[in-house]
């Protein structure tokens, strides 16, 4: 399956996520919170879009893998 150019940012996006999140499990540093602020808008609106990538890349690897009404 060829990845148009919206699922190359959500992976993008979720490599992102990802690495922040290991950036506060290891280094105890946000990333994120550093750039925008701790508890702000712009913070939370990265969290939000970074959660949606999640989501559509969990949507999309089900799908390669068949669907959801493999048997």
């Amino acid at each position: 399956m060829k990845m148009n150019w919206f699922d190359k940012l959500t992976w993008l996006l979720v490599t992102l996520g990802g690495l922040n999140w290991g950036s506060v499990g290891f280094f105890k540093y946000n990333v994120v919170d550093h750039i925008f602020g701790s508890g702000s808008t712009g913070a939370k609106v990265v969290y939000d879009i970074v959660g949606l990538s999640a989501l559509w890349s969990a949507y999309g690897i089900v799908m390669m893998a068949g669907g959801m009404n493999k048997k």
